[in-house]
């Protein structure tokens, strides 16, 4: 029955059938790439990262790559992380842009989308990759955005401030289902907000305050 059950998540969800399998293709990918760097031909586990998985089937059949070009999109890929994305682009690549028309807001406050209703104050902790959070219960989570593999740390935190996200993306519904004020779109929040600063969430009315 529990077999039946699966296969028809799977069939009618596409979506649960890749994540639910997503961290079985991930661990067999590393058992290879562990074997590539036995033999000296990666330096690390996570070199396979910047490989498409066609490159990657070559390397394991030929035990054979110039790491140059490993080292050129580890570049790649630093000098990325530093780009800002647009708030808004359509499916056509066309960037829009646009200002909060806010009259009402207090002098300083960083505007942005309520999502989640409710106001929390606490401690903002800035955290761009999830690998670095170190969360304690009743922080602030600030971040660029977010995705499914983020969902763990909703479980600490009160409340949730993001650059980019509208009202049906991943932070803002999560947040919903947990009852925390959240505001999206706040552009530069990273930025404009330190680790550590005492913030205010105002979920209702789309904006945040430094303390």
């Amino acid at each position: 029955m529990a077999e039946n059950s699966a296969f028809c998540l799977t069939a009618y969800n596409p979506k649960y059938g890749m994540v639910s399998r997503y961290f079985v293709y991930k661990q067999a990918l590393l058992k290879e790439a562990e074997q590539l760097v036995q033999k000296g031909v990666i330096h690390e586990r996570e070199d396979i990262y910047y490989l498409t998985l066609h490159e990657l089937r070559e390397v394991i059949s030929t035990s054979n790559l110039d790491y140059a070009m490993i080292s050129k999109r580890k570049e790649e890929h630093k000098f990325n992380e530093k780009l800002s994305p647009p708030r808004v682009i359509t499916s056509d690549g066309e960037i829009i842009t646009g200002k909060y028309k806010r009259e009402n807001l207090p002098v300083d406050a960083l505007a942005g989308l309520p999502v989640s209703s409710g106001v929390i104050n606490g401690r903002a902790r800035v955290i761009l990759n999830m690998e670095d959070a170190e969360l304690e219960n009743g922080d602030i989570l600030v971040t660029s955005f977010t995705d499914p593999s983020w969902t763990p740390l909703f479980v600490s935190i009160k409340g949730l401030v993001t650059e980019i996200g509208g009202l049906m993306t991943h932070g803002a519904v999560i947040a919903r289902e947990y009852g925390l004020p959240a505001v999206v779109g706040v552009e530069n929040a990273t930025k404009l907000i330190k680790d550590g600063q005492r913030i205010r969430v105002h979920g209702t009315e789309g904006y945040v305050e430094i303390l």
